[in-house]
């Protein structure tokens, strides 16, 4: 047996991974490979085509052929034999088993049936051998890797040492021109002065609308003073210029990095870690004004029907771009849930609020603050908790079987008719597999992650046209208990609260700013145990 090239095309007959295996010119190959969509498709049920040439061997893979080229002397069952391991392959180095999904994985798949023929000629290996050989790793290159990353943290850490050495040379010829320090005392009453005057009544920290939040008055003051000087806020706090001594980071003690930065030189600094790094950044506002309704929701249900746990909580956050917009009151519209609490910011008008649904300060006078960093500062809170399981957005249900020498595993998924769900992954633990599940059916996109042994099922839009749906795959025998828990993640647009902004009521009589409102529901546990 001689196999000549073995390739993936479409059903139109584009090539899309393709490897030859003998000497033999490329025109000739890709002869061969445009003449084999004009061979199938008589309606014979037959799974090879012989020309005068060659045979042609293929397996239909969805929209895809796997296609092995051979010669007619060879074995027929033989060609049978690497087509089924070549079939075996394609799954495990192939997210998804259409075009896009196998151009990306092209050149893995090349690897791999580099390995399993070579020359022509079978290579007596397993699907497991092939993924151990295309995974080795060379103990050169790794110790290579080492020493190359070992002589970049020198010259990081020379770097380093030349700088601060550049720096401290800096500090003492500024300190032998200039001539001595500059009063602690001037540093301050500067910036007091050039904020405020000889106005000292208003106080400088604490006393706000909650200092871990940021709704005080030290963000009005500073935005105030620095916008009274028209320069950036940076320079309303920076000491003057030609100290003897500075405290702290300023931008010319990182001079020779940054010059090296610009250069192109990759430098690597300490960095302290801020409180919500992680979260992921939503985008800038664009309206003076910008409202964001949010609910976390946190369910368990019990695999066998039924609920432990239900419950949501939603905040209410309000960023406002210019102080000029800042003295406004929201009116907002609930959905009437008396399942849901709400509780607003302690300098909030409570009593405003449960009278009228508007959110307003309790000193009319204050503006609400500007230039608040993530989703602004919290206006109300709400939570509801439940244990009626009709609630649930998304139910799941679960039912492995063992067969034999085999676990049937049938999934369904239902949805709740008032929310479409976007973005929806359902996670199902596996036991260990050696290879990836077989799907016979199901309504969406799967991928095996192997690493983890986890199933996921995707849905990108869960509406009218898709309230339910199924799948089902086969895996070795396996205890019932090892498929939970299942995970799920979903995002929706609209939230159990039905929280709407009604109107901006602007307080100083002018027009009211324009305003956005974006309400967002998010999983943040969700799971079948």
């Amino acid at each position: 047996m001689v196999v000549l090239a073995a390739s993936i095309i479409s059903k139109s007959g584009k090539p899309l991974v393709s490897r030859q295996f003998v000497d033999m010119s490329r025109i000739r190959i890709e002869g061969y490979l445009a003449a084999f969509p004009k061979l199938v498709g008589t309606g014979k049920q037959h799974t090879y085509v012989e020309t005068e040439n060659v045979r042609y061997v293929y397996q239909p893979i969805e929209s895809l052929y796997l296609l092995l080229v051979t010669n007619k002397q060879s074995n027929i069952l033989e060609d049978l034999d690497t087509l089924r391991l070549l079939s075996k392959l394609v799954p495990e180095y192939s997210y998804s088993l259409d075009e896009e999904g196998i151009c990306k994985s092209a050149f893995e798949l090349i690897f791999a049936f580099d390995e399993a023929i070579s020359l022509g000629h079978k290579e007596n290996v397993t699907v497991a051998q092939v993924k151990q050989y295309c995974e080795m790793e060379s103990h050169e290159e790794r110790l290579h890797k080492l020493v190359l990353q070992s002589k970049i943290n020198d010259t990081k850490d020379v770097m380093k040492r030349k700088a601060s050495e550049i720096d401290k040379s800096k500090i003492e010829k500024n300190r032998g021109e200039r001539g001595g320090f500059m009063p602690l005392q001037s540093m301050s009453s500067g910036r007091i002065d050039s904020g405020f005057g000889s106005d000292t009544s208003l106080p400088s920290t604490g006393g706000g609308y909650g200092s871990s939040s940021g709704f005080g008055l030290t963000t009005d003051i500073d935005s105030f003073s620095t916008k009274s000087k028209g320069r950036p806020a940076a320079s309303a706090t920076a000491p003057p210029k030609g100290l003897g001594m500075q405290l702290g980071k300023t931008q010319r003690t990182n001079q020779f990095l940054e010059s090296l930065k610009a250069e192109g030189e990759v430098i690597v600094e300490d960095v302290r870690p801020t409180v919500g790094q992680s979260k992921p950044v939503a985008p800038p506002p664009t309206d003076p004004v910008t409202l964001n309704a949010e609910e976390k929701l946190n369910v368990t249900l019990k695999r066998d029907g039924g609920i432990s746990n239900f419950d949501v909580q939603g905040t209410l956050s309000l960023q406002i771009l210019n102080q000029d917009d800042g003295h406004i009151q929201v009116q907002v519209e609930t959905g009437g849930n008396p399942a849901i609490l709400f509780k607003t910011h302690p300098n909030i008008n409570k009593e405003l609020f449960n009278n009228e649904n508007i959110l307003g300060l309790k000193d009319p006078s204050r503006p609400f603050p500007t230039g608040q960093s993530g989703d602004g500062v919290s206006l109300l809170k709400w939570r509801m908790q439940s244990g009626d399981e009709s609630l649930v957005p998304l139910s799941i249900n679960c039912w492995p079987s063992v067969s034999g020498n085999e676990t049937y595993v049938n999934i369904e998924y239902e949805a709740f008719s008032l929310f479409d769900l976007q973005n929806v992954v359902i996670s199902v633990p596996l036991p260990a597999l050696r290879e990836a599940p077989s799907v016979r059916q199901v309504d969406g996109d799967w991928r095996f992650d192997s690493r983890n042994s986890v199933l996921e099922w995707s849905i990108v839009l869960i509406d009218n046209s898709n309230r339910s749906g199924s799948m089902e795959f086969v895996v070795p025998p396996a205890d019932p208990a090892s498929f939970f828990p299942i995970s799920v993640r979903f995002t929706a647009a609209s939230t159990f609260s039905d929280l709407k902004v009604a109107n901006i009521l602007p307080l100083g009589g002018g027009p009211a700013p324009k305003f956005s409102q974006r309400t967002l529901l998010t999983t943040e546990t969700y799971q079948v145990v």
